[in-house]
């Protein structure tokens, strides 16, 4: 079992740093445990499992299979490390009281494209809860166990879903329209991965999803998840008190942290003041049951 140990560079909230890459708490993939996170990955070098642990400021990293080498030499980028928060100064209270508050947040760097990919668009359109059963349900049906002494499953291997017709994802509670944009984009996985700046080119991926990609699989401090359901409203009540807003006055009230937009979402995302809710929430849509 070969392990590592990673020095943090800054303080580390090591559970707040990955959360964003766990897909809730059945997420069969990944478990944010008493003991650590634990994670399954398909890496360069073939399945792994890692496990990481925070003592003494130490981030102590152990990891099981084929891939278990790549998993330890990326550990460092995963939490965190490769994050340069240079030039980042918050200017208005809500981001200075965040940032304070959840000063061992920091943007991890998965290096996994289709990894974040998938799982983001099962989220495309539909309400989390459903979106998060929807996945467990599809990791559970076509990825196999993973390495390891924990019971977790790897993220399916893109081939295997782009093998799998349409109509098998709405067991999964995932119509055609999101099925076909995942059938596609696991068809050039291979590209993808190589060369993540070309998602838009995919139909059915659009600056939302290529956004939470850029963050959560390449550390990228600036994208703005243009097009989300709810940070238009968090980031126009947070910063200007303004209970509902658009993309438009999104992007102007995050204009001042060019370079670290994508910091500021997730800071207020996190941690910052949310919107008063008017009416009913979104109706939970139990499309495997259509």
């Amino acid at each position: 079992m070969p392990t590592r140990t990673v020095r943090p560079g800054a303080p580390l909230n090591l559970r707040l740093t990955l959360a964003p890459l766990c897909r809730g708490r059945g997420d069969p993939s990944m478990r944010l445990a008493s003991d650590g996170v634990w994670r399954a990955t398909r890496t360069p070098d073939g399945p792994a499992t890692v496990h990481l642990a925070l003592r003494h400021d130490v981030v102590h990293v152990e990891a099981w299979g084929p891939g278990a080498e790549w998993a330890l030499e990326t550990a460092p980028a995963l939490v965190g490390e490769d994050d340069d928060a240079s030039g980042f100064a918050p200017q208005h209270p809500a981001v200075a009281d965040a940032a304070h508050r959840l000063r061992g947040l920091r943007l991890c760097r998965s290096g996994r494209v289709m990894e974040v990919l998938v799982p983001t668009i099962v989220e495309q359109k539909v309400v989390g809860l459903e979106a998060r059963r929807s996945y467990a349900a599809m990791v559970r049906a076509l990825g196999e166990p993973a390495p390891g002494p924990v019971r977790l499953h790897l993220p399916p291997a893109p081939d295997r879903i782009a093998g799998t017709p349409s109509w098998a994802f709405h067991r999964w509670g995932i119509e055609r329209k999101r099925a076909d944009t995942i059938r596609r984009a696991c068809a050039v996985a291979d590209r993808l991965e190589a060369s993540p700046d070309r998602l838009e080119v995919l139909p059915g991926i659009g600056p939302w999803t290529a956004a939470e990609v850029r963050r959560l699989a390449l550390g990228d401090p600036d994208a703005v998840s243009v097009g989300d359901y709810h940070l238009p409203s968090i980031v126009s009540w947070a910063l200007a008190g303004e209970p509902r807003g658009d993309d438009a006055r999104m992007l102007e009230l995050l204009a001042p942290y060019a370079g670290h937009r994508g910091r500021v979402q997730r800071l207020l995302e996190a941690g910052g003041p949310h919107a008063p809710r008017y009416g009913p929430r979104m109706p939970l849509q139990r499309i495997a049951e259509l």
